[in-house]
């Protein structure tokens, strides 16, 4: 299934340059522009609040959002830049770019984690470790997945699941080529690692040679 695209709110802003963008900013919003997709570069502005509180839920960047723009065709879009005050770090300008649903986009996919209650791992005793909660993948922006989905059905202690053990959607590659890096595992359990631990070192310290000294002191 398909994720739901985000909206994004925006109105057309007058003018261009400089002035235009201060005038934005008293009025409340953060100036902007899109561009791309074949079609002529627009100025519009975003409310300050509506974008901050968006900003600030994270992962912007990464998000497909369908601009919506009153009087004209919805568009997806993806952002491209945020310049931010050099003091407060707030939002001062936004770049998006417009994208084809045949467009490839490279976007963050949250993990969704299947029959955790039931895995053999799990009921051992051991932990389930989420090195990633979500994953960036190289997809098509109009068939972006909901999520990715890991079956934890036959896990046991001491396994762990990398990127090559998961079958992603249809038309989507992992956006890190380089590596097999890792999504989750499951851990023995701190206690019985503490015991594992005390052990070894119990054997290793029965097989410390007994030098001639101390055998000469056996010996007496």
């Amino acid at each position: 299934m398909a994720a739901k695209v985000q909206d994004l709110n925006a109105k057309v802003r007058a003018g261009t340059g400089k002035g235009a963008a201060r005038q934005a900013r008293r009025e409340g919003d953060v100036p902007g522009i899109v561009y791309g997709g074949g079609v002529d570069p627009q100025s519009i502005s975003i409310p300050f609040n509506y974008l901050l509180t968006k900003l600030r839920k994270g992962g912007f960047m990464s998000t497909l959002h369908n601009l919506k723009i009153e009087g004209q065709e919805d568009v997806r879009v993806i952002c491209r830049g945020v310049q931010r005050d050099v003091v407060k770090d707030l939002p001062t300008h936004i770049d998006l770019m417009r994208l084809k649903r045949t467009s490839r986009v490279k976007i963050f996919i949250p993990v969704e984690f299947l029959n955790q209650d039931t895995c053999p791992g799990v009921k051992k005793g051991g932990v389930l470790t989420v090195v990633r909660n979500e994953v960036e993948l190289d997809v098509l922006a109009g068939d972006i997945p909901e999520h990715i989905t890991i079956d934890l059905a036959e896990v046991e202690i001491g396994d762990t699941i990398s990127i090559s053990d998961v079958t992603l959607p249809e038309g989507a590659t992992p956006a890190i080529t380089d590596r097999d890096f890792v999504i989750a595992n499951v851990q023995a359990p701190r206690a019985l690692l503490a015991d594992d631990e005390e052990e070894a070192e119990e054997v290793a310290a029965d097989e410390v040679p007994t030098t001639g000294d101390d055998a000469a002191a056996e010996d007496e």
